[in-house]
């Protein structure tokens, strides 16, 4: 069962706005304009987490975690989140993020609320399937219009709470 957007929003918006706390990242990223057409499948140290296909100007995203996974992030999005601190090669450049997040992390309950047991199966911002286990994080931005998954070991590695 794939679960929408507007579903996990109905559902984990009250959870956020209960449980929920703002995180801003630790660490810096590196990243670099695409072109269109781009493939990039995202793999945390649990495995394959999303896939996407990149619109002329998305950034691909490189996280400075043990992992250093990679995942894109449409250009409007990008610009409104992150800004410049140092130019690197090949149109590789380091940003510090502008924002926070909200996070929440997922229960074992909130997995059989939507009837899964061990994997919660759900359609991403950008439109691709997105899998998230208990324990894993749920991320908004600060406008709550969104939500997407951050594997625990790598959110831990990324982000600290304010």
């Amino acid at each position: 069962m794939k679960i929408s957007q507007k579903n996990m929003l109905d559902y984990f918006l009250p959870k956020v706005e209960r449980e929920g706390k703002k995180f801003k990242k630790k660490t810096l990223i590196k990243a670099k304009s695409t072109q269109a057409g781009l493939e990039i499948v995202t793999k945390t140290s649990d495995g394959i987490e999303s896939k996407n296909v990149s619109e002329e100007g998305d950034y691909l995203v490189e996280n400075q975690t043990s992992t250093g996974e990679k995942y894109l992030v449409r250009k409007k999005m990008f610009e409104r989140k992150y800004e410049i601190k140092q130019a690197l090669s090949e149109g590789w450049a380091v940003y510090a993020p502008k924002d926070f997040i909200w996070a929440v992390q997922l229960s074992s309950g909130d997995l059989t609320h939507f009837g899964q047991t061990d994997i919660l199966d759900f359609m991403a911002p950008w439109d691709e399937l997105i899998i998230a286990k208990a324990f894993d994080y749920l991320v908004l931005p600060p406008e709550k219009d969104e939500i997407y998954r951050i594997a625990k070991k790598e959110f831990e590695e990324t982000y600290q709470e304010i």
